[in-house]
């Protein structure tokens, strides 16, 4: 039971505060002995609640150890700049496709509708017993 409360109380004691993302979950790392090897424990403190969701991909892979170092302020905020004009291309895009869209539908209107020709694919078939044609 002791090394158990030793365990608990170290968790809290020797921790060392990281960094905190921009929904306020903060970031925390410290070093302990397992099995005779020095071992790094990274973790994270929700602000509110516990929704894994919210948390950076950068945060993630720095939690996963996929990433020696954790990311900086500066960092953080070049991938939001990222993200944002990601989202305003992807909008961009969404809208050129949806007139381009409207375009070809207007012009297929116009012309005649188009819609797949089966005559052909059931001509492929043999005619039944009853001598089905189309």
């Amino acid at each position: 039971m002791s090394k158990l409360w030793a365990r608990f109380s170290g968790l809290f004691s020797n921790r060392t505060f990281v960094g905190m993302d921009k929904t306020g979950n903060r970031y925390f790392t410290r070093t302990e002995e397992i099995d005779g090897i020095m071992k790094e424990k990274r973790w994270v403190l929700f602000k509110g609640d516990q929704n894994s969701t919210s948390i950076p991909v950068e945060w993630i892979c720095w939690l996963n150890g996929q990433r020696k170092k954790f990311p900086t302020s500066e960092e953080m905020a070049l991938l939001e700049a990222r993200r944002e004009r990601v989202k305003l291309n992807v909008a961009l895009l969404k809208k050129e496709e949806e007139e381009r869209k409207a375009r070809e539908g207007k012009a297929s209107k116009i012309g005649q509708a188009v819609g797949p020709d089966l005559k052909s694919f059931i001509q492929q078939f043999p005619a039944d017993s009853e001598g089905m044609k189309c």
